[in-house]
């Protein structure tokens, strides 16, 4: 258990990434730890099922002698083929959701790898809803991690992106960045799952010289913030449509994850 926590702690290292302003807020306190979430998941799982046995005490790489033939020399390839085909069907099998709808709620869905673009047209606009699955998965709840734990208990492991829903009326746009409540953050008097980050108004194509002003301030005037969230619920934008796009995003970052870990055999794999 101390090689997982030592594995950890190299990670949390990295978690601090640069995304694109156009596209992404700021990753949340919660999306920040998601590396940690996942790695420290599978992790577990390694050592509770493939990883259990002591092949030597002179390994130098830190491993504490725990990982069985991982070091054999010449055999590298093969053993991580061996590891992705057994790890392929673990996920597969675990895998809720095959096929990746084409519509949510009345939104036309189009996939570009990590990016994903719900759109729907009404008489008056277009309501465009944008995201990236890259780092957007999380745990419903915090692990308890202890040195003495086999397994630590993880949870669910869900994708909460942050979000940006473009209301479009001919040339002009207003863009909302919105992002997941962290359950550690709801308030008892609100059942809010998502809130605002950024808001901004521009004609034409944006770019860096689009003003725009912060959640915060827009909460530190009376009822502005709360006027904006009853907006977007009357476009459709509702805790409800956000929990299935946390689902329909879950299950398209699952299936990106196989088709990584296919991708990667396969490079492996030819010689």
């Amino acid at each position: 258990m101390n090689s997982i926590l030592k594995s950890v702690s190299r990670l949390t290292a990295l978690k601090t990434l640069l995304l694109p302003a156009k596209t992404l807020v700021s990753m949340s306190q919660s999306q920040a730890h998601l590396l940690t979430t996942r790695n420290l998941w599978y992790m577990s799982t390694l050592q509770s099922q493939k990883l259990s046995a002591v092949h030597s005490n002179l390994c130098g790489c830190g491993c504490g002698g725990i990982k069985q033939g991982v070091h054999t020399k010449g055999n590298s390839e093969k053993e991580l083929v061996e590891f992705l085909t057994e790890e392929i069907l673990a996920e597969r099998k675990a895998q809720k959701v095959t096929t990746i709808p084409t519509e949510i709620e009345g939104f036309n869905a189009r996939l570009n790898g990590a990016e994903v673009t719900l759109t729907k047209k009404t008489d008056t606009e277009t309501i465009k809803i944008s995201f990236n699955v890259n780092h957007s998965v999380d745990t419903d709840a915090e692990p308890e991690i202890h040195e003495n734990m086999d397994k630590p208990d993880i949870g669910e492991l869900k994708s909460k992106p942050a979000f940006k829903v473009d209301l479009i009326r001919a040339d002009t746009t207003v863009s909302v960045l919105c992002s997941f409540v962290p359950p550690s953050e709801q308030d008892d008097s609100y059942n809010d799952a998502f809130g605002i980050d950024e808001l901004s108004i521009y004609n034409g194509e944006w770019n860096e010289n689009v003003y725009s002003v912060t959640g915060e301030v827009l909460d530190s005037v009376s009822y502005l913030y709360d006027l904006i969230l009853n907006y977007l619920e009357e476009k459709g934008i509702t805790n409800e449509f956000v929990e299935k796009l946390s689902n329909y995003s879950t299950a398209y970052e699952h299936s990106a994850y196989i088709g990584l870990l296919e991708g990667l055999s396969k490079f492996i794999s030819v010689k």
